[in-house]
Protein backbone atom coordinates (compact mmCIF):
# COMPACT_ATOMS: atom_id res chain seq x y z
CA UNK A 1 0.00 0.00 0.00
CA UNK A 2 1.10 3.30 -0.97
CA UNK A 3 0.42 6.77 0.80
CA UNK A 4 -0.65 9.33 -1.58
CA UNK A 5 -2.53 12.98 -1.88
CA UNK A 6 -3.62 14.51 0.84
CA UNK A 7 -2.09 11.87 3.47
CA UNK A 8 0.97 12.11 1.95
CA UNK A 9 0.91 15.80 2.58
CA UNK A 10 -0.31 15.71 5.75
CA UNK A 11 2.71 13.06 7.16
CA UNK A 12 5.25 15.73 5.39
CA UNK A 13 8.51 13.47 4.56
CA UNK A 14 9.87 16.45 2.53
CA UNK A 15 10.12 19.76 3.66
CA UNK A 16 7.97 22.37 1.89
CA UNK A 17 6.29 19.68 -0.39
CA UNK A 18 4.33 21.08 -3.61
CA UNK A 19 0.31 19.81 -3.61
CA UNK A 20 0.28 19.87 -7.37
CA UNK A 21 2.20 18.53 -9.93
CA UNK A 22 4.12 20.79 -11.66
CA UNK A 23 6.88 21.25 -14.72
CA UNK A 24 10.61 22.40 -15.13
CA UNK A 25 12.78 22.31 -18.43
CA UNK A 26 10.01 19.60 -19.47
CA UNK A 27 10.09 17.34 -17.08
CA UNK A 28 7.33 17.53 -14.36
CA UNK A 29 7.99 17.63 -10.11
CA UNK A 30 6.17 17.71 -6.95
CA UNK A 31 2.86 15.76 -5.89
CA UNK A 32 2.25 13.15 -8.44
CA UNK A 33 -0.67 10.56 -8.47
CA UNK A 34 1.14 7.77 -6.13
CA UNK A 35 3.80 9.59 -4.91
CA UNK A 36 6.24 13.14 -5.01
CA UNK A 37 8.71 13.39 -7.90
CA UNK A 38 11.69 14.93 -6.78
CA UNK A 39 14.63 17.35 -8.51
CA UNK A 40 18.06 17.24 -9.30
CA UNK A 41 20.20 19.91 -8.11
CA UNK A 42 23.32 20.21 -10.36
CA UNK A 43 23.31 19.82 -14.47
CA UNK A 44 24.71 16.40 -15.59
CA UNK A 45 25.99 15.92 -19.11
CA UNK A 46 26.75 13.09 -20.73
CA UNK A 47 28.87 13.20 -23.93
CA UNK A 48 29.89 10.38 -26.22
CA UNK A 49 33.54 10.47 -27.58
CA UNK A 50 35.51 8.56 -30.08
CA UNK A 51 36.38 6.29 -27.55
CA UNK A 52 35.01 3.70 -26.03
CA UNK A 53 34.25 6.18 -22.72
CA UNK A 54 31.71 8.97 -22.58
CA UNK A 55 32.65 11.97 -20.70
CA UNK A 56 30.53 13.24 -18.03
CA UNK A 57 30.21 17.13 -16.93
CA UNK A 58 28.64 18.01 -13.56
CA UNK A 59 28.18 21.28 -12.73
CA UNK A 60 27.18 22.86 -9.44
CA UNK A 61 24.89 25.77 -8.06
CA UNK A 62 28.23 27.93 -8.31
CA UNK A 63 28.44 27.09 -11.94
CA UNK A 64 31.80 25.05 -11.54
CA UNK A 65 32.19 22.32 -13.46
CA UNK A 66 33.84 19.06 -13.27
CA UNK A 67 34.57 16.98 -15.96
CA UNK A 68 34.86 12.71 -15.38
CA UNK A 69 34.68 9.54 -17.65
CA UNK A 70 32.40 6.80 -17.26
CA UNK A 71 28.45 6.59 -17.38
CA UNK A 72 28.17 6.64 -13.79
CA UNK A 73 28.02 10.03 -11.84
CA UNK A 74 26.54 10.97 -8.19
CA UNK A 75 24.40 14.14 -7.90
CA UNK A 76 21.87 15.16 -5.55
CA UNK A 77 18.28 16.35 -4.61
CA UNK A 78 17.29 19.72 -4.47
CA UNK A 79 14.42 18.85 -1.52
CA UNK A 80 15.38 18.02 2.05
CA UNK A 81 13.85 14.85 3.70
CA UNK A 82 12.61 14.39 7.36
CA UNK A 83 10.84 10.70 7.19
CA UNK A 84 8.29 10.54 10.18
CA UNK A 85 8.95 6.84 11.62
CA UNK A 86 5.93 5.38 10.38
CA UNK A 87 6.78 5.80 6.77
CA UNK A 88 9.66 4.36 4.14
CA UNK A 89 10.20 5.21 0.83
CA UNK A 90 11.30 3.85 -2.93
CA UNK A 91 13.66 6.06 -5.25
CA UNK A 92 12.45 4.81 -8.69
CA UNK A 93 12.96 5.93 -12.12
CA UNK A 94 11.25 8.73 -13.95
CA UNK A 95 9.70 7.53 -16.97
CA UNK A 96 10.96 10.81 -19.27
CA UNK A 97 14.22 9.87 -18.73
CA UNK A 98 14.38 5.93 -18.47
CA UNK A 99 13.14 6.47 -22.15
CA UNK A 100 16.40 8.31 -23.05
CA UNK A 101 18.71 5.81 -21.30
CA UNK A 102 18.79 7.18 -17.91
CA UNK A 103 18.55 4.63 -14.88
CA UNK A 104 18.83 6.35 -11.17
CA UNK A 105 19.52 3.29 -8.53
CA UNK A 106 16.57 2.26 -6.35
CA UNK A 107 17.12 3.01 -3.35
CA UNK A 108 15.36 2.76 -0.10
CA UNK A 109 14.70 5.55 2.28
CA UNK A 110 14.73 4.67 6.05
CA UNK A 111 11.87 5.60 7.94
CA UNK A 112 13.46 8.71 10.77
CA UNK A 113 16.05 9.65 7.78
CA UNK A 114 16.90 13.19 7.61
CA UNK A 115 18.75 15.02 4.86
CA UNK A 116 19.16 15.30 1.03
CA UNK A 117 19.15 12.48 -0.78
CA UNK A 118 22.64 11.11 -2.94
CA UNK A 119 21.27 10.34 -6.31
CA UNK A 120 23.02 7.82 -8.56
CA UNK A 121 22.62 8.15 -11.70
CA UNK A 122 23.97 6.10 -15.19
CA UNK A 123 23.21 6.41 -18.32
CA UNK A 124 22.81 3.54 -21.06
CA UNK A 125 22.89 5.40 -24.12
CA UNK A 126 25.24 6.40 -26.86
CA UNK A 127 23.88 10.23 -27.53
CA UNK A 128 24.60 13.15 -25.70
CA UNK A 129 22.32 13.82 -22.75
CA UNK A 130 21.92 16.60 -20.99
CA UNK A 131 19.85 16.90 -17.45
CA UNK A 132 19.45 20.23 -16.72
CA UNK A 133 19.63 21.15 -12.79
CA UNK A 134 16.20 21.51 -11.33
CA UNK A 135 14.68 19.30 -13.73
CA UNK A 136 12.53 16.55 -11.94
CA UNK A 137 14.66 13.38 -11.77
CA UNK A 138 13.13 10.52 -9.94
CA UNK A 139 9.90 9.68 -8.24
CA UNK A 140 9.63 8.45 -4.72
CA UNK A 141 6.73 6.17 -3.47
CA UNK A 142 5.98 5.55 0.17
CA UNK A 143 4.59 3.49 2.56
CA UNK A 144 3.58 2.67 6.13
CA UNK A 145 5.64 0.57 8.04
CA UNK A 146 4.07 -1.67 10.30
CA UNK A 147 6.30 -1.36 13.46
CA UNK A 148 7.46 2.36 14.13
CA UNK A 149 11.44 2.54 13.54
CA UNK A 150 13.84 5.54 13.31
CA UNK A 151 16.84 5.26 11.32
CA UNK A 152 20.37 6.07 12.99
CA UNK A 153 22.97 5.28 10.50
CA UNK A 154 26.20 6.54 9.01
CA UNK A 155 24.01 8.80 6.31
CA UNK A 156 21.70 10.60 8.69
CA UNK A 157 21.15 14.29 8.65
CA UNK A 158 23.48 14.16 5.09
CA UNK A 159 24.45 16.98 3.51
CA UNK A 160 22.98 18.94 0.89
CA UNK A 161 25.87 17.67 -1.74
CA UNK A 162 26.41 14.00 -3.48
CA UNK A 163 27.77 12.34 -0.80
CA UNK A 164 30.27 9.50 -1.48
CA UNK A 165 29.88 5.88 0.27
CA UNK A 166 30.86 5.84 3.42
CA UNK A 167 32.36 2.77 5.62
CA UNK A 168 30.24 1.44 8.29
CA UNK A 169 31.69 1.70 12.33
CA UNK A 170 30.52 -0.69 14.70
CA UNK A 171 31.44 -1.30 18.36
CA UNK A 172 33.00 -4.90 18.88
CA UNK A 173 31.33 -7.87 17.83
CA UNK A 174 30.48 -9.90 20.86
CA UNK A 175 32.05 -13.24 21.06
CA UNK A 176 31.02 -16.07 23.06
CA UNK A 177 33.84 -18.48 24.13
CA UNK A 178 33.05 -22.03 24.80
CA UNK A 179 31.70 -22.28 27.88
CA UNK A 180 29.05 -19.29 27.23
CA UNK A 181 30.83 -16.28 28.57
CA UNK A 182 30.40 -13.23 26.65
CA UNK A 183 33.68 -10.74 27.94
CA UNK A 184 33.90 -7.50 26.04
CA UNK A 185 37.40 -7.69 24.79
CA UNK A 186 39.27 -9.97 22.59
CA UNK A 187 42.11 -10.10 25.53
CA UNK A 188 39.25 -11.35 28.03
CA UNK A 189 37.95 -13.91 25.63
CA UNK A 190 41.76 -15.05 25.20
CA UNK A 191 42.07 -15.28 29.28
CA UNK A 192 38.83 -17.06 29.84
CA UNK A 193 39.16 -19.60 26.82
CA UNK A 194 43.05 -20.28 28.22
CA UNK A 195 41.54 -20.93 31.63
CA UNK A 196 38.63 -22.85 30.81
CA UNK A 197 40.47 -25.30 28.43
CA UNK A 198 43.28 -25.88 31.55
CA UNK A 199 40.74 -26.34 33.83
CA UNK A 200 38.68 -28.92 30.89
CA UNK A 201 41.97 -30.86 30.58
CA UNK A 202 41.87 -31.76 34.61
CA UNK A 203 38.19 -32.92 34.40
CA UNK A 204 36.01 -30.08 35.50
CA UNK A 205 35.10 -26.39 34.02
CA UNK A 206 35.62 -23.16 36.14
CA UNK A 207 32.33 -22.17 37.93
Amino acid sequence: MFVNGHNLLTAAPIKDMLNHKATAHGTSYGLSELGYDIRIKQKILFQPTQYIRQIVTITDEDGVPDLRDGRFVLASAIEQFDMPDYLGALVKDKSSWARKGLSVFNTVIEPGWKGFLTLELVYHGNAELLIPAGSGIAQVLFSPCQVPARYEGKYQNQEDRPVEARESHQGPVPIITANGVHPSNLDEACRVERQYYDHTKRGFAPK
